[in-house]
């Protein structure tokens, strides 16, 4: 389920376990494929989860194939990533910051 640089993937079917399950911090990345900033952003999350020595964990959802969790989470705009404490969405980022401005969310959320 996770690949070398900590990354879950998550599809309608396992992601309400996965949060529940989830221990510490999960930023959530809403992408798609063919999304220019989601291809950007992408490579700055996952240097943060790695560099957290476990702290984070980064997720995926592929909205084309999960329409239904942007749905349920009213994402109208890739890339969103929402950080998830504790089973609850306790913040959210809309569109390709600065890696500066997802370390100040993160660092308030620890």
């Amino acid at each position: 389920m996770a690949d070398a640089a900590n990354t879950v993937h998550l599809t309608e079917a396992n992601f309400d376990e996965a949060l529940i399950q989830h221990q510490g911090l999960l930023m959530v990345d809403f992408w798609a494929e063919w999304c220019g900033p989601c291809r950007a952003i992408a490579p700055v999350l996952e240097e943060i989860a790695k560099e957290s020595a476990g702290k984070v964990t980064l997720a995926k959802v592929n909205v084309d194939e999960n329409p239904g969790l942007a749905a349920r989470y009213g994402i109208r705009s890739i890339p969103t990533i929402l950080f998830v404490k504790g089973g609850k969405v306790a913040d959210q980022v809309i569109g390709a910051v600065p890696r500066a401005k997802l370390q100040a969310k993160l660092d308030a959320l620890a």
